[in-house]
């Protein structure tokens, strides 16, 4: 059965290279819809990936802070306790306290300004300058982005409700996305605050699965009887910013589709002309014994190696585009070698040589359908 085939894709191949100009024209919108499927595919990945990078290990954490419509204005001590009870052994528990203040960098500059009262920030953060003291019982932590504003530096001095307390520690730069984003905040030892209560409490597990079970755990030691806090799991907000970019994929694609479309349509007009200027050599060989199914077959042929040639070259241009692409976006050229750009990359191609196949299917059986001694009239 395999053998019979031979002869059609060698005759689909000899007409194809009569015309070569038309028949690459042809191609080439598989090509152009190809490529356009494949590397807004691999465009959307490259994004995604490049906003998970950046998003870093957020989906470990969770947020835990008082629920103000049930006019809950702090978390108490027993809070923290049971929120402790319930995270995993291996779980960072850090409550937090904050308030507004005055606060003077310099002698010109003076404003009110969030502050915030943390027991053991190296548990939180690291330091860019300076070194972060455990206990962490005087002085200040700064931003980076305070500290640049205002040129700090460990052993700087800042004024904090009147009182002159000194830099110790520049933090690292924080993930924009994060709760625990410290660029824009000042640090100081919850000891120096009045406040029993506090405003929040920081949890970070050792993956998003168990942030996940932790903080249904919260939910149901905490608002058992009343919903007292609110339980903020960054993980599920990953994972709908995720399913967005997959929609954003999808739309994408569906839009780069529509050059393959168009492509299609450029196939069809290819082989009806060719249909029309055969017509005497189709008559020929019906005249000679072949059947209907074999003008088919080798008409079918052209349209798929239209499709095949223009799926390979869109391909290994996609992979070229690919590269740069992720060269760009992430920083990293090799980073096209993953499984969903090959799922673009195999789908754009299968796309291609279908909508060719298609495209022909019409043109095939105007061919097939003429009759041995109407087509020898011409």
């Amino acid at each position: 059965m395999a053998g019979r085939y031979f002869p059609a894709a060698l005759m689909a191949r000899r007409n194809l290279t009569r015309t070569k100009m038309r028949s690459l024209l042809a191609s080439l919108g598989i090509v152009i819809g190809v490529i356009a499927i494949a590397s807004l595919g691999m465009f959307g990945v490259a994004l995604q990936y490049s906003f998970t990078q950046n998003l870093g290990d957020i989906g470990n954490q969770i947020t835990v802070s008082p629920n103000a419509a049930e006019n809950v204005t702090e978390l108490t001590e027993r809070d923290v306790r049971d929120i402790r009870r319930v995270a995993s052994p291996t779980a960072t528990v850090a409550p937090v306290k904050q308030r507004v203040e005055p606060v003077s960098f310099d002698r010109r500059t003076t404003g009110r300004q969030l502050v915030y009262g943390v027991e053991n920030p190296a548990e939180l953060y690291e330091a860019r300058e300076g070194r972060i003291t455990e206990p962490f019982r005087t002085g200040a932590l700064v931003g980076a982005n305070i500290a640049e504003e205002h040129d700090l530096h460990p052993g700087s001095t800042i004024t904090v409700n009147e009182s002159t307390v000194r830099v110790r520690a520049v933090l690292a730069e924080g993930d924009a996305f994060s709760s625990l984003n410290p660029d824009n905040r000042i640090l100081l030892p919850a000891s120096s605050f009045q406040e029993r209560g506090y405003s929040q409490v920081y949890v970070i597990e050792s993956s998003g699965s168990r942030a996940n079970e932790t903080a249904m755990a919260i939910r149901n030691s905490l608002n058992d009887r009343q919903e007292r806090v609110n339980v903020m799991e960054l993980g599920s907000i990953v994972d709908t910013i995720e399913q967005q970019f997959q929609i954003i994929n999808t739309v994408l694609v569906g839009i780069a589709s529509i050059s393959l479309l168009v492509a299609g349509i450029s196939i069809l007009n290819v082989m009806l002309m060719s249909t029309v200027e055969r017509r005497e050599e189709i008559g020929v060989l019906r005249a000679v014994g072949y059947q209907k199914r074999d003008v088919l077959k080798v008409m079918l042929m052209e349209a798929t190696l239209l499709g095949v040639l223009g799926g390979v070259a869109g391909v290994v241009l996609s992979l070229g585009a690919g590269l740069a692409i992720n060269h760009y976006t992430v920083g990293d050229a090799t980073a096209v070698f993953r499984m969903a750009n090959a799922w673009y990359l195999g789908a754009a191609f299968s796309f291609g040589v279908v909508t060719s196949i298609v495209s022909g299917l019409y043109p095939a059986w105007k061919a097939a359908s003429e009759e041995p001694v109407e087509a020898l009239r011409g």
